[in-house]
């Protein structure tokens, strides 16, 4: 069983590049895998291995950055390791939204636990809004949620402009991340009642249970669990060979599925050629499985 810790912290990173040395070094010490993106404005990890190594990397971790707190985390479980291997990569923002993080003033009642979450969303003044991207939003969200049906979260506050500033706006997110920024923004552009779900949708999902639930549907992951359900158990979809974006198993049903192929999204979009290609690899893929031989994005189990 692997544990998959996620994670992000806002505050100011100086040396970038010896800082992801260091990060990399911890990762491939501690023998484990996933991502973690550092910028000038903090951090944001999510990454897989034993408990006790991801206990005592989160530990150096934190000391190296004179992190207490993160200020959000989750833990989950998979039976596979996730993801493939370790990665540390240096970018512009932690949340591309060419959005400076100043120090940010948390107002108490701003983030708001899962238990109290499902009060604040049905008053029929709040605008609930999905802050992720259009296929996340496809596999599961809130009832009645909002989605800006945005690719780059760049474009993000071209959409905020249009909410009005005297209505309640609840946003939500995978981990809490897009939000944390997003909020800043509103705040910024004078908005008074803006509210998060506190840890994300996976925070809400592990801690409410499901016959008292306003989440319809699975959570898109970024990690080859693809999706997770409630409890953060292990969710139904898996992701299509051809554009990368999720399958359902209604979808696996369609004349347009082919595995590791196509979908229903991509199969008018691609061209013959893309679609030999992708044939090409997937046979090579089933071949390596017949002969029990590693190929590329293989699950990897203890």
């Amino acid at each position: 069983m692997f544990t998959v810790f996620g994670f992000y912290k806002f505050q100011k990173i100086n040396d970038l590049k010896k800082n992801q040395k260091i990060l990399k070094d911890i990762l491939i010490n501690n023998n484990l895998y996933g991502s973690i993106i550092i910028s000038k404005e903090g951090l944001n990890g999510s990454i897989s291995g034993k408990n006790t190594d991801i206990k005592n990397s989160i530990i150096k971790l934190k000391k190296i950055f004179g992190v207490k707190n993160f200020d959000s985390f989750n833990n989950s479980k998979s039976n596979f390791n996730p993801f493939h291997k370790p990665k540390v990569k240096i970018k512009k923002e932690v949340v591309p939204m060419d959005l400076k993080m100043s120090k940010r003033i948390k107002k108490k009642n701003s983030h708001i636990e899962p238990q109290k979450w499902n009060k604040l969303i049905k008053n029929r003044k709040t605008i609930l809004l999905d802050a992720r991207k259009p296929f996340e939003n496809k596999v599961g969200s809130f009832k009645k949620s909002v989605n800006p049906n945005i690719n780059n979260f760049r474009d993000f506050p071209k959409y905020l402009k249009k909410l009005k500033k005297d209505q309640p706006i609840a946003m939500f997110c995978t981990g809490g991340i897009r939000c944390e920024k997003a909020s800043v923004y509103l705040e910024k552009k004078g908005f008074k009642n803006v509210y998060q779900l506190k840890g994300g949708i996976l925070n809400y999902l592990k801690k409410i249970k499901q016959k008292n639930s306003l989440w319809k549907g699975e959570c898109f992951v970024f990690d080859n669990r693809v999706s997770l359900k409630h409890g953060l158990l292990q969710g139904t979809y898996s992701i299509c060979g051809g554009c990368r974006h999720p399958v359902s198993i209604k979808d696996k049903k369609s004349k347009s599925y082919e595995e590791g192929v196509t979908c229903p999204n991509c199969f008018n979009k691609l061209t013959k050629d893309q679609k030999s290609r992708f044939r090409m690899r997937q046979s090579q893929v089933y071949k390596a499985k017949q002969s029990g031989k590693k190929y590329n994005f293989q699950k990897k189990y203890n």
